[in-house]
């Protein structure tokens, strides 16, 4: 029988392939070396950097759910966007969204200082500055959607037409909604890309990264450079990961379902002057968001009335929101992407992108609600205290 529900092949993902003992769980195999046959005799696995069998299982497991061909796990998800960085040569030219996470801006922007490729930055919602860019014929286009931190849509299929019209690969972030909620690859693009830190792990503690392709060809290309560098993950990592990924569809529906509660409230609350959230129908990108997800997800962000100085006093006067780094744990975050996960982008960078001091930036986990609004709705009452 053919699986084709995403809620049965992630809870299904290694179930039953235990040749050896008959483990219903995929085992962890943590031996570094892998004996050979005999002279030049190698097995499937030889050394844990190149393959390993539970790195295998999981790789696996999220290419099904990308609907790819191959998937390489990495130590982290900023060894998936230097793994793809590994497609370029000097006078290759790359296009990534002015809007993008700040680890992946920071990346490109300082590699394209040391020559390693020509680099564009460029809103990727002004179709007139995309269509310049694409003029030039780039080698790679990076797109994330929704943008971290802002929410920012982009129209998968369209511009991915447009960029293999001129010959540009397309590799999507998906991080912020993971598999569950969207699949890029089917959207046209030829890469996806996510931190596996996120919501695939699930549980805060993991770090690492995946990349999945929809061609063979490219995927063993860059299998080939992930063993090359030395940056492929660990056995036990992708154990823990790929038993975060059997609830990914189900804590997906229970962010999701608190995340339009919070929304809704942080909307009609006088401490807030704006909220970023795709669920609604006046943002700007409500109608794509909609036609190419299955879902909004349980990212938001919301700049607080009175500047930096009330965001402190939110963050002061927070008990059940975690300040911290990350997103997509069971567990709510929140954070102050100036200072935080964009620190790395220079002022004029983060005012261009419209990362001013008083945006602040949540992950709604999967705590009660009323809890989580009770949270909430005492932090922002201190925030406008005098």
């Amino acid at each position: 029988m053919s699986i084709n529900k995403i809620t049965t092949a992630a809870v299904q993902a290694g179930i039953n392939t235990d040749q050896h003992h008959g483990a219903v769980v995929a085992p962890i195999y943590l031996s570094s070396t892998y004996s050979l046959k005999g002279f030049n005799d190698k097995r499937e696995f030889d050394y844990s950097r190149t393959g390993n069998p539970t790195r295998a299982t999981f790789a696996q497991a999220i290419a099904t759910l990308e609907q790819g061909s191959v998937g390489i796990v990495t130590s982290t998800g900023m060894a998936a966007v230097h793994l793809i960085c590994q497609l370029l040569s000097t006078e290759d030219l790359v296009v990534i969204p002015h809007d993008c996470y700040g680890g992946s801006f920071r990346l490109f922007t300082h590699l394209a200082k040391r020559d390693l490729f020509k680099l564009i930055v460029v809103d990727q919602n002004d179709e007139e500055a995309l269509a310049k860019a694409l003029a030039q014929k780039p080698k790679l286009v990076l797109l994330e959607s929704p943008s971290n931190p802002l929410l920012r849509v982009v129209d998968i299929e369209q511009v991915t037409k447009a960029c293999h019209t001129v010959g540009a690969l397309v590799a999507v972030d998906n991080t912020f909604l993971s598999p569950a909620l969207q699949q890029p690859l089917l959207l046209g693009a030829d890469i996806v890309f996510h931190s596996t830190t996120k919501y695939i792990n699930g549980h805060s503690d993991v770090v690492g990264g995946v990349v999945v392709t929809k061609e063979q060809a490219l995927g063993e290309e860059l299998a080939w450079w992930a063993n090359c560098i030395g940056i492929t993950g660990s056995a036990f990592d992708s154990f823990l990961a790929l038993r975060g990924l059997k609830t990914l569809p189900v804590r997906i529906k229970q962010h999701q379902e608190n995340a339009v509660q919070v929304a809704a409230f942080l909307k009609n609350h006088p401490a807030i002057d704006v909220v970023y959230y795709p669920g609604f129908t006046d943002h700007p990108g409500h109608d794509i968001a909609k036609k190419q997800q299955s879902g909004f997800g349980a990212m938001l962000s919301f700049e607080v009335t009175g500047g930096v100085n009330s965001v402190k006093k939110l963050f002061d006067n927070l008990t059940l929101f975690t300040l911290a780094q990350s997103l997509g744990g069971v567990e709510s975050l929140i954070s102050h992407p100036q200072t935080m996960t964009h620190a790395g982008m220079d002022e004029a960078a983060r005012l261009e992108a419209g990362i001013r001091d008083s945006l602040v930036r949540i992950s709604v986990g999967i705590e009660d609600i009323d809890d989580i609004l009770a949270d909430l709705a005492y932090g922002l009452e201190q925030s406008q205290n005098a």
